[in-house]
Parts: C-alpha cells; structure tokens; sequence
C-alpha cells in the first residue's frame, strides 16, 4: 500500500474587520491617509509591519484582495489609519482618493511577517514610497538606541520628511528626480556601498518587487543569513493588485 502525501496545512483563517471610514486626507502630494473606525479594534493584534487585507471595490464589479500596512491603530479610539500611495489610476489609490466618511471596507487580517526583530543588533530598511508607512511605523516604536540605517527611494528631494524615532537613525534619501517609478539601481548602489555593521543585523526590503530581489541577492552574497532578510515585493510596473514574498 502506498503512503498518501500529506495534505498541506491550511493557514488559520483571518480574522475579519468591518470598516467605516471616518475621514480622509493627503498627508504628503502623493500620500493620502484613510482613518477608519471599527466597533472591535480595540481587539485588534498587531506587530507594527504588518497589514490588512482590503477588499478593494473594482472598476468592472467585485472586489480585489489589496494588502496594504497598519499605520496607525488608537485602540482606545477604535480608529485605524491606512496610508495609500497614489501611483496611478488603480483601484486602491482611485478608493482612496473619493473616500468620504461613511464609506465601508471589509478588512481580514492581521497578516505578514515583516516586523521589528527585537533581538537584532542593528537594523536596515530599504524601501520606495510604498514602503514608507511600514517604515515609519516600525521606528516610531523602535526603543531608544537601537541602531538603524535606511535607505529611502523616493521621487524627488521635495519628499524628504522628518521621521520620528527614539532610535539611533542614519537615513539615505535617494531621489529619481523625473525618472520613472520602477527597476532601478538607486538603492542598490548605495547598498552596495554601505558597510554593513558587526554583529547580528535584520534587514527589511520593501518596494517594488525586482529592485527588493536585487537588495535580498546583494545581502546574502553578502553573507548576511536569508532568514535574517524581510523581503517583500509591494508591487510591480503594469500589475494591478498582488504582493511577492521575496525569498529567493
């Protein structure tokens, strides 16, 4: 008799979130914030990094399964904000920009892995635009004296704001200047020219998914271990929708 192959596990199901909209604004040109209200968030459990799964409204009907970062949670408040990068006439950005109070979104999560690793010795962030909540978010709770470098795409020098952390932070803003969003080799050069700290770092890449393939390569060649590498693919040039979990 032949043994059967185990059936893969299945993921724990997610939990659900009924979302009203609360009110919505641009908090930079091309960054506008959603805050949302929900009678149970005072239950929401989460790491900083990690996201909601939106069901998005779509132009031909339906709804599309959107992943986009925890910016904020005020669980006293049952308030959560969510960043939305406009980046086109896409379904989430187009959402975001006609939010009214009262809109509804049904949310499942929390879900992802990328989140604060406590016992690093140091930390690195390489990140475009889309990367940016999650960033912000993780180092404003990062404790005094952790020491992070970050390495920040973005489209021009005009996008360069103040970040808040209690952390030990040195911060690279790298600018396109008029070139298009998309591969590229900005990051990657200053990477490849940063030396990367003794002792036991965390590296977390986020942004459009060739340009993260190209940091994780670069840290392992460097003999940085993979597992010590969040690495996540938030979009790519001409997809609407989806998300990569880099780990080759």
């Amino acid at each position: 008799m032949t043994d059967m192959p185990a059936a893969p596990a299945s993921r724990p199901a997610l939990d659900e979130w009924h979302l009203s909209v609360v009110e919505a604004f641009d908090v930079e040109p091309r960054l506008r914030r959603v805050v949302f209200s929900a009678d149970t968030l005072d239950q929401l459990d989460y790491r900083p990094g990690q996201a909601l799964v939106l069901r998005m409204p779509l132009p031909e009907g339906g709804t599309g399964r959107r992943d986009y970062t925890i910016r904020w949670l005020d669980r006293q408040a049952k308030r959560l904000a969510i960043d939305f990068v406009l980046h086109g006439a896409t379904p989430a950005p187009s959402w975001a920009k006609a939010a009214r109070p009262g809109d509804f979104l049904l949310a499942h999560g929390p879900r992802g892995r990328t989140m604060i690793a406590a016992d690093a010795d140091w930390h690195l962030f390489c990140v475009d635009e889309t990367g940016m909540p999650a960033l912000r978010h993780m180092l404003e709770t990062m404790p005094a004296g952790a020491t992070v470098h970050a390495l920040i795409e973005t489209a021009s020098a005009q996008d360069e704001t103040a970040i808040e952390t209690a952390a030990a932070l040195a911060c690279q803003w790298l600018a396109r200047n008029g070139a298009t969003p998309g591969p590229n080799a900005l990051v990657l050069g200053a990477l490849q020219a940063l030396p990367l700290p003794a002792g036991h770092g965390q590296a977390y890449l986020m942004g459009e998914t060739s340009n993260v393939r190209s940091w994780r390569h670069h840290l392992v060649q460097s003999g940085m271990p993979k597992a010590a590498i969040f690495s996540e693919g938030y979009w790519r040039p001409g997809r609407i929708g989806g998300h990569d979990h880099v780990d080759d």
